[in-house]
Formats: structure tokens, sequence, C-alpha cells
């Protein structure tokens, strides 16, 4: 006999269909907490080589070491014979005959341990790329769409080692007075460096949330804002390569009073080379005056964009703008504190290292303007 059916029951069915959750990451998922974990420590180790790359500027270190050997140069001095080796070619080098004349073996190996250490940091990072990609790759567990830019990740980072050897060669020199790294060598170096630094932050931020949570957020993108918070990044990214400059020729520790240099508002050796053009990346007092306008500037449109995010609808994204605010407004007082005290080590390496997290804040927030985290009204 017949079973009755109900009049709600579809013709055809006999089973009952349960709704599958997550349909939206199927075939995407990975193992995007692992890779977020790697990518973590990835960014740490990038962090610590900024910080590591600016005390070996700081001691004058960079040019111990006058050769690129990216294998066999992972082994030290083994006894003193080698030792005295490396000496020997240091003492070939403008830097010492110039600036270094009075050091000892012992003097050359405090600041070739430096740069001994800032390369080995180097290699460090590759072999933690290399192991993590391979390991994920062969074990098919990178989300779709992401091997590409994992692969870009080691790229880069292979491009860096070589403009380090292309900025440390311009300062090896004999017979030409370099005794320093030419600035805009050293830009590109810590240019390139905060790049990779933003692409792991970046994507660490995409990690941390779901496919299916980053399309939903991603209709709440604040276009505006998001423009916006672009500008302020862009902005900020000069001014770091403005801040390599200065460093590259010690020129905040050309002028130390401030808001004047000098007793003026335009300092009077801004323009003493010749052509005019070098005064751009070799005349301190011009270098230090710009860096000094442009963060001027900064400071105000960062003001402008911190009004614009604290209209935001969203608590966490005006959370991220008023640390972004935050973050700068520390920053401007570190740099006039950097400048009176003719840029110390220990208070120079703090700027450094507040740029840094200055830079993973305004990120931060632009990723929120793109990808909002919603909120309830009760949350709210």
């Amino acid at each position: 006999m017949a079973k009755n059916r109900s009049i709600f029951e579809e013709v055809g069915t006999t089973e009952k269909q349960v709704a599958q959750a997550g349909v939206i990451d199927a075939g995407r998922g990975g193992a995007r907490g692992a890779i977020r974990v790697w990518l973590m420590i990835l960014f740490g180790l990038v962090v610590l080589m900024i910080a590591v790359g600016g005390l070996t500027r700081l001691t004058d270190s960079g040019l111990s070491i006058t050769e690129w050997r990216p294998l066999t140069g992972a082994i030290p001095p083994m006894n003193a014979a080698d030792w005295q080796s490396e000496f020997e070619k240091y003492q070939a080098i403008d830097e010492f005959r110039i600036q270094n004349q009075w050091m000892e073996l012992s003097d050359f190996k405090v600041i070739y341990w430096w740069e001994w250490g800032h390369r080995q940091l180097g290699r460090v990072i590759g072999v933690v790329w290399v192991i993590g990609f391979l390991w994920f790759l062969l074990r098919r567990k990178i989300p779709t769409g992401w091997t590409l830019p994992l692969l870009g990740l080691g790229v880069l980072g292979g491009l860096q080692g070589a403009i380090g050897w292309w900025m440390v060669a311009s300062g090896v020199t004999t017979g030409e007075g370099m005794v320093d790294v030419a600035s805009y060598r050293l830009a590109t170096h810590l240019g390139l460096a905060f790049v990779i630094l933003g692409f792991i932050a970046w994507y660490v931020f995409h990690m941390g949330r779901t496919e299916r949570d980053l399309m939903q957020a991603r209709r709440g993108k604040e276009a505006r804002l998001f423009s916006i918070a672009t500008g302020l990044m862009h902005f900020a990214f000069l001014q770091i390569l403005i801040g390599a400059l200065v460093a590259g020729i010690d020129a905040g520790r050309s002028y130390t009073d401030w808001p004047l240099m000098g007793g003026q508002v335009f300092p009077a050796t801004a323009l003493i080379l010749e052509p005019w053009w070098r005064n751009l990346f070799e005349s301190p007092g011009l270098v230090q005056f710009v860096h000094r306008v442009t963060g001027y500037l900064l400071f105000a449109f960062a003001v402008v964009v911190w009004l614009r995010g604290r209209r935001s609808a969203h608590p966490r994204t005006r959370f991220a703008f008023n640390a972004v605010m935050a973050a700068m407004a520390l920053q401007i007082v570190l740099g006039i504190v950097t400048v009176l005290y003719a840029a110390p080590w220990q208070v120079a390496i703090l700027h450094q290292l507040l740029a840094v997290i200055l830079w993973v804040l305004i990120l931060r927030a632009r990723f929120l303007s793109a990808y909002p985290v919603a909120t309830s009204i009760r949350g709210t």
C-alpha cells in the first residue's frame, strides 16, 4: 500500500537535503592558519632584519665585509690567518684609509660581526621562506590563488639580497674617496625591505579571515576611505625613502636645532654642491630640510585621513585609524628628539622601528576600510 505523502514534499525526492556549510570556501581552504603562522614568523624576521640593518649602519659596520659570497660567506673567519686576510681586504678600501686608520684587528672584529650577523639573518630568512613554501606547496596546502603571491615573496627576498650587495659595492672602493655607501642605494635597499614587510602584513591580514568572510566584508567597502588611506600609505613610503637618504649621509647630525635650521628657515648649506642635483642626495642640509618639510606635510595629511576615518560606521576601523594617528604623532615627536640630540643610535633606531610600526598600522587601517568587520547594533 502506498504511503501518504505530505503536500509540502517535493515530487521525486526521497531523502532530506542537508545544508552544507562553507560551500563558498570549497576547494580554497588550504592550511590558512599554518600559512599565517609561517608568514608571521617571516614578518618578525624581516622586522629584526630592519633593526639589525639600522644598527649595522649606525655602527659604521656595513663595509667591513668587502666581498659578496652568498654561500661560502656564511662561514666566518675560523683562525688568525683568516681574520688577518679579511682585515687586509678592509684596509685596502677608502673607508679604512680615510676614516678608520686607527683600527686594530680587535676593532675590526666588532664591525665585522655586525655585518656578518646582518647577512646571516638574510640567509635565515631565505631558508625559512624556502622550507615553508615547499612544505605547503608539495603537500598541496596552499589555498587557491595564493601560490604566486607567496612565491613572489621569495623572489623579492632574492632581489633584496642582490640590491644589498649593489648598495655595499658603492662603498667598497679604492681611490674614489667613498667612506659610506651611496645614499640612494641605501634608500632602495630599505624601501624594498618595507615593500616586502608590507606584502607579508597584507597577506597575514587576509589569512586571518575566511574567504567567505572577506567576500561578505568587501560588500561594505568604504571606497573613499580606502582611497585616502592608500594615499597615506604612499606618502608614508616616500617619507621612509627620504629618511633613508638622511641616514645614508648622516644628515640628521648636520643641524641640531628645531624648528629652525642653523637659525634659518632654509639652511645656508643646502645648495653648495655642483651640479645642483647632487644636493638632493648628498647635501646634509637640503636632505634634512626636505625630510622635515615632508614630515610636516605627512602629519597634516594624516590628520585629514584620521578625521575621515573617525566617520567610519565600523568601530574596529575607527580604532585602526586612531592607532595610526597616535603612532604618527609619536613619530613626529621622536623625530624632533632625534634631531635635537644629534641622532644617537639609541634614539635613531627607535625612530626607525616606530616607522615600521606606523607603516603596518597604516596598512591595517587601509585593509579594514576595504574589508570592514561588521558589528551588530547590540555590539555597538
